[in-house]
This record gives C-alpha cells, structure tokens and sequence, in this order.
C-alpha cells in the first residue's frame, strides 16, 4: 500500500474506501479464477445466444454500474461480431420503449453492485415486457441482492457473482466497479483467461503501493477548484466515471466535468481557469490517440505548468516529465482492458482530494442527501400499450 494510503488507512473516515482501493489487483486475480471455474456452464448459456447473427447485447447499469458498460461496449462489439449497445437502466426505466425498440433476441447485461437498486431490478423486468426473446447474464456483487435472487435458477438467465470483497462497503463504488467490469470482459473473451489478469492486477498494484504518489501529490497541490478528465472511445466512459468518483468522495466540493478529446473544444472547454487540473487518458489505439496528443499539447500550452497530467499504456508521443503517468506493461491491450488499472489514479485523485477538503470519503454525505443504495425512486408502471399511437 502506498505511503498516502497507508497513512490513511485506520483514519475513521477512510477505511472502508482505502482497503477497496487497495484490493483491487487481489480480487481481479480471485475474479479470474470465477470466470475459470464457471467457464463451461457460462460457455453453455452464452453460446446459443452469440450464434444467433441478428443478437443484440445490451450492457446496463446505473452510474458507475452504466459507465461499466459504456467501456466495455465496443470490445465486446468486436470480439462477438454482434451488435452491443451501452445504454443506462435510468434511460432505460423512464424510456423504455426508446431503448427496447428493436424486438430481437436481446442479452441483457445487468451490472450491479447491490442489485437493490429500483431501476436496475425495474431495467429486467420492462425488458421482459418489452421485448419477445430476452436473456439476462447478471454480474453482481450481491448475492444476496434482489437481481441475484430473483435470477437464480432461471433458465434464461445467468448470475456471475463477484468475489465477497466486491460488495464495496464505502460509498463510493471502486473494487465492484473494476471487478464487474473484468467479469465482462472475461466473460466475453475480451482477456483470454486468467493468465491476461496478471499484468493488468501487477500495473495496478504499481500504482497502489505509491507508483504515483508523488504525482498525484504534485497535481493537487494548488487544491484545484475544478478538475476535468477527458478520454476517446472506451476511455470517455473511463473519463466519465473518474469525474463522478471525484464528485461522490469530495461530497461535490471540486467541480468534475468528463468528455472526449474532440468533444471537449465544443463548448465543454469553458469550463478551464486557471485553477483547473486536468486528466488525459491517451488511448492505445493509434488512430485515436493522435487526436488526444492534440489536445494534450493544446491543454499543456493554456494552462499553469504542472495542472495538466495524461495517464498511458505506452510513451509514444508523450513527454518524459512528472505530468506523464505510465501505467506499466499494458502498451498493447485494448483501451477497456487499460482501462482498469487507469481507473485507480482516478480513485486515488478522487480520495486525496476528499481529504484536502476535509471530507470522510466512506460518508461524504452525512445528512443522507446522497445514498450509497439510491433511495426515493417511483418506478411507474409500465402501460400495457405505453408508446403505442392513438
């Protein structure tokens, strides 16, 4: 563990969130062996389902849950030759016509940390409704949960549960998050095995036991008031997810803005001053990684010296200087599978700037306003005809 969350880790208002951190590269290890040792009945339930060419897989979750997806989406779209869209159960629940419209063989993959979440449990069942010919695969960290019981035994269904450390007990969702999000990778042959875990779990713990420590430190130091994370292809829902854990942990305290390299010019952009930091995400691909040294040399020419970090496979391109994060031995996965050990300098950001502000990072919210389950949610029913013309 490294100095920063060693020193942390019996503070009272951390614990919960600094062990989950920390533990990630040990429970991607114990996830590998899941997936090794339910291989043959997952093989069995997905197989006829991906020999179907007019499948369509849809990734699901709320917050960090749907940012899962949206990572995952297009590696999955490419190993399976099917269609795979992202689209969030809160879209999905207020507009699920919108989102079912297509009456095809669905997969539907629900990711969930707790699995009690109104929409999430309501995403399962209005698909049911909606569409003629749907399968569930359920990767939860909740065995106990409401889509893990309610799933078990179903015939069209099939539960992954993630390791008992998943069930993250801090606020915010850091371990479940990661270890959901390799499940699906895994499950779909995006890392072959469980021999592909171990470079991704030994770069995050590089980064975990202080590989970026002093970086990190250096970023923060003029305690920016604003800090905006930016990311192409799988990397924007990377960039996504990084902001909201920086707005869950600081209780909202730094302003946190998420988009991509080219999107970022089109107004979102107003949002730099010159107390702003910023993350880059420079993709693997090299295509798309041209257009984040764009905006990489752009950002790095506008504002003060030190505020602007890119965190990457690989060096090409990128300047020998502290603002370079490396994220070792990954100079040739897919951006999804990057996007795991990336996703810890995130939470590591988003946890020393919790503490800055003098924020408890395992209850940013004491008063309740915000939840680690979400409450107050009314799932309306479903008409029988919703959406249908007069």
């Amino acid at each position: 563990m490294n100095t920063f969350l060693n020193a942390l880790s019996h503070d009272g208002g951390a614990d919960h969130t600094v062990a989950e951190i920390g533990q990630q590269p040990r429970l991607w290890r114990e996830v590998g062996r899941i997936m090794e040792e339910d291989r043959d009945a997952l093989d069995a339930f997905l197989a006829p389902l991906l020999a179907r060419q007019d499948l369509r897989i849809i990734l699901t979750g709320a917050g960090t849950s749907a940012f899962a997806g949206r990572i995952a989406r297009r590696e999955l779209a490419r190993r399976t030759g099917r269609r795979v869209d992202a689209i969030a159960t809160t879209d999905m629940v207020a507009d699920p016509h919108g989102s079912l419209d297509a009456d095809v063989p669905t997969l539907l993959v629900s990711f969930a940390r707790s699995g009690d979440s109104p929409e999430s449990v309501a995403a399962t069942e209005f698909a049911d409704r909606c569409l003629t010919r749907v399968s569930h695969l359920v990767i939860t960290c909740n065995s106990k949960g409401r889509l893990a019981r309610e799933h078990s035994g179903r015939a069209a269904s099939h539960v992954l549960l993630m390791p008992d450390g998943a069930n993250d007990q801090g606020f915010a969702m850091t371990s479940s998050f990661t270890c959901m999000l390799l499940a699906a990778l895994l499950a779909f042959g995006a890392a072959d095995g469980p021999v592909d875990v171990l470079p991704v779990a030994e770069a995050a713990e590089h980064l975990t036991t202080g590989g970026l420590d002093d970086r990190i430190g250096a970023l923060l130091e003029s305690k920016p008031e604003r800090l905006v994370f930016l990311g192409s292809g799988a990397l924007k829902g990377l960039a996504e997810e990084s902001a909201l854990k920086l707005l869950e942990l600081t209780g909202g305290a730094v302003v946190a803005a998420a988009d991509s390299a080219l999107g970022f010019r089109h107004g979102p952009k107003a949002v730099l001053n010159d107390r702003t930091a910023v993350v880059l995400y420079v993709s693997n691909d090299p295509y798309t990684r041209a257009y984040d040294l764009d905006i990489l040399a752009e950002l790095r020419s506008a504002l003060p010296q030190g505020s602007v970090a890119a965190v990457a496979g690989r060096p090409d391109g990128l300047p020998e200087s502290d603002g370079t994060w490396l994220v070792p031995g990954l100079q040739d996965a897919d951006d999804a599978v990057l996007a795991l050990p990336a996703v810890v300098c995130a939470q590591l950001i988003a946890l020393r700037s919790a503490v800055d502000h003098g924020i408890r990072p395992d209850n940013p919210f004491p008063s309740g306003e915000v939840n680690r389950v979400v409450q107050g949610v009314t799932v309306h029913a479903l008409p029988q005809h919703h959406g249908d013309s007069a």
